[in-house]
């Protein structure tokens, strides 16, 4: 499949929604071309340069469909999108000259899941292990610390405040309730009186994620959402099964929260601090 190729400094992650604001030329033009095709475009991260202004650009050879859900155009031309990621795809052959942006040949990479029981107990023991961990990333007395913004496209339900939720221990114990903020199908939302604005008849709700049974999808919901470095995140995006990416999940999350217990961060040399290079 051709695919237009969005390089940024981010690694999106099918199910995770991410809001774009659209201002250079070559990019105005792929979403153009995008939304008249109602066609998807590709997302890679950037391993070396700048995803704006001229110069060269590495990228990784497996990135994620993003499909357009809002687009708002500008007087100007500029736009801002939120778009969502569906599937991954590995990058064959790129072409530079036949489009303002970067084309590529992709294909569409299909998940394995690896060993099917084994998955289903990494997920159940990532879902609870994870709960713990968000629990931590909580500010403690005297502290601050920046809003985890992080948005995801899975079923969810709205929950009246002090509404009876004899099932709420229980999600909770499992890892089953993590108050993120999600994006809701569309007709679902029409359901409601006024669901952009939180509302139901006027009356604030509670917007739940209900977090899914699938593994593979759990995974994907994961990796977008732990704080990691990109790097990592690319690495749990590109692993050859679900159950690998549960793996490295659970390892990830026990160091992340060894170091929220202890009010550490995950220490990289920067060039600064290891001096100048010698060849």
């Amino acid at each position: 499949m051709e695919l237009p190729l969005f390089p940024l400094h981010t690694v999106l992650c099918p199910g995770i929604a991410l809001p774009l604001h659209i201002f250079e030329d070559r990019y105005r033009a792929l979403v153009r071309d995008c939304v008249e095709g109602a066609a998807p475009f590709g997302i890679v991260l950037i391993r070396d340069g700048r995803e704006v202004g001229g110069g060269s650009i590495s990228f990784s050879a497996i990135g994620t469909l993003a499909e357009i859900r809002e687009a708002r155009k500008y007087p100007d031309g500029r736009y801002d999108l939120l778009v969502v990621g569906t599937k991954r795809f590995a990058i064959t052959d790129v072409t530079t000259d036949r489009q303002p942006y970067l084309v590529a040949e992709a294909t569409v990479i299909d998940d394995e899941v690896g060993d099917e029981d084994a998955a289903r107990r990494l997920a159940n023991t990532a879902t609870r292990r994870f709960v713990h961990y968000l629990e931590l990333l909580q500010p403690r007395e005297g502290e601050t610390a920046d809003e985890i913004d992080v948005r995801v496209e899975v079923e969810t339900e709205n929950v009246m405040p002090g509404e009876d939720d004899p099932d709420a221990a229980e999600r909770r114990a499992t890892g089953m309730d993590f108050g993120l903020s999600a994006e809701v199908d569309p007709e679902s939302m029409a359901e409601t009186d006024d669901a952009d604005s939180g509302e139901v008849s006027g009356l604030p709700v509670e917007r739940r994620v209900i977090i899914p049974d699938d593994p593979t999808t759990l995974s994907y919901l994961l990796s977008g959402i732990i704080q990691v470095e990109l790097p990592t995140r690319q690495a749990l995006l590109e692993a050859d099964t679900t159950e690998e990416r549960l793996r490295d999940l659970l390892g990830l999350i026990d160091r992340e929260t060894f170091l929220l217990r202890r009010r550490l961060r995950a220490f990289t040399p920067t060039p600064a601090v290891l001096g100048p290079r010698r060849s």
